[in-house]
């Protein structure tokens, strides 16, 4: 029990990174063939909020019939935010 309460927090403090991992891995298979990162970084760029980061992110995935989880999904959209976009920070 005192090794669970001791490693439960480590756990926790790594998901979110691996998620990310995650994302940048199917981000990088998946999304560079269409998009550089001029995409994320341009003055005009589509992307005003997390909500429409989410949809266009969910677009891509059913446009391009990649049969991602909702896991998956949400770990592009959390790479792709923390990398370039920086809502609700």
């Amino acid at each position: 029990m005192k090794t669970l309460l001791l490693t439960l927090p480590l756990l926790l403090f790594l998901a979110p990174a691996q998620g990310a991992d995650r994302g940048k891995t199917l981000h990088d298979q998946h999304c560079t063939s269409c998009h550089s990162s001029d995409a994320y970084t341009r003055k005009n760029h589509r992307v005003r909020s997390l909500e429409a980061l989410k949809d266009q992110v969910g677009r891509c995935h059913l446009v391009l019939d990649l049969k991602w989880s909702q896991a998956d999904i949400d770990a592009v959209v959390d790479y792709l935010n923390r990398t370039y976009y920086h809502f609700g920070e």
